[in-house]
């Protein structure tokens, strides 16, 4: 578009010093014929040719200043066109870095966020692993201090002597009759609470497992009744055997709902009664509210009770509730034959 504007502008003024030069030509012919027409015209017609042509030069001289004035008007024009392109392609050029730079900028900050993300990632896993390194320092204290209460009862009590660990169980030498009923279980099959509503007759409050001993009395028309609970956590199993020479009544409660750990119990309750060949054995399918509770004949088969040996053997489904006045019909049917069995001990 500038150039077309730039080429009228040079024709246009081409034609005005066109124009100028074809007027000076006619005003000198006309010139040189008056003179012709005058006497001595010859001379006068001399003179003004000699004048047209010094007009010639001069209109010549200014058509040549006007036509380089125009080629240098269009070289600047020219030259100012190109360097603002050039100065445009430069802008655009620092614009386009600018973008690159900024995306650049950008992507860094992008994966330095996903790196800050997986940092707190690793700490949230290392913040758990230490969450579970105290909790097993925790069980392992909890242990300690239980085996400390073992021993230094074990130091009171001249009658108990504990027999050493080994692989295989060594049966007790006496089998006379204890004075004690000893509840055992694995840990959450309901022990805890089952001693609270034997004691109380009620349960009237969430009661917590038991993390080492736990010894409940109950005195009834005259009889005085001990009950000694062992946690039922692995790291408390080892001291079960150890009591059972003061056991008069083993109460073994299995979680009726939960079979997928008869086999363990199973195992546990095997060991027992290998020590204690004639040793009473009371079983509470316990949790018989629950709708996936195995029926009591289930519970029979994966204990495999039917190779207990000759021993007073008894079978009971029991469920406590927290709230309810009286307890389950196998609680009490449970709570009777205990007392039944102490009876006939004294």
């Amino acid at each position: 578009m500038f150039g077309e504007r730039l080429a009228a502008a040079a024709v246009l003024g081409a034609s005005v010093v066109i124009g100028v030069a074809y007027f000076f030509w006619s005003s000198a012919s006309s010139s040189e014929k008056e003179a012709q027409k005058q006497p001595g015209g010859e001379a006068l017609s001399a003179a003004v040719k000699q004048e047209e042509a010094s007009e010639k030069q001069k209109v010549a001289a200014v058509v040549q200043t006007e036509a380089a004035n125009k080629d240098g008007e269009e070289e600047e024009e020219e030259e100012a066109v190109i360097q603002s392109e050039a100065r445009k392609e430069e802008k655009e050029e620092e614009e386009e870095e600018e973008e690159e730079a900024l995306v650049v900028q950008n992507e860094a900050l992008v994966v330095q966020n996903e790196a800050l993300v997986v940092q707190n990632e690793a700490l949230v896993v290392q913040n758990e692993a230490l969450v579970v390194q105290n909790e097993a320092l925790v069980v392992q204290n909890e242990a300690l201090v239980v085996q400390n209460e073992v021993l230094k009862e074990e130091e009171e009590s001249p009658d108990l002597h504990p027999e050493a660990e080994t692989s295989e169980p060594r049966p007790v030498e006496s089998d006379s009759e204890g004075s004690q009923v000893l509840v055992l279980g694995l840990d959450g099959a309901g022990k805890t609470s089952l001693l609270h509503c034997l004691s109380t007759g009620i349960l009237d409050q969430d009661m917590k497992p038991t993390e080492g001993f736990n010894a409940v009395s109950i005195n009834r028309d005259g009889l005085h009744i001990e009950f000694l609970e062992i946690g039922g956590k692995e790291e408390l199993r080892q001291y079960w055997q150890r009591y059972l020479s003061k056991a008069l009544l083993l109460v073994f409660v299995v979680d009726a709902s939960d079979p997928q750990r008869f086999t363990v119990a199973r195992k546990h309750l095997e060991v027992l009664l290998t020590s204690r060949p004639r040793l009473p054995l009371m079983v509470l399918a316990n949790k018989q509210d629950i709708p996936s509770a195995l029926s009591i004949t289930d519970v029979h088969d994966d204990l495999s009770l039917s190779e207990v040996g000759e021993r007073q053997l008894f079978l009971i489904g029991t469920y406590m509730k927290k709230g309810e006045v009286e307890l389950s019909s196998g609680v009490q049917d449970a709570r009777d034959l205990i007392i039944q069995i102490a009876c006939g001990s004294k």
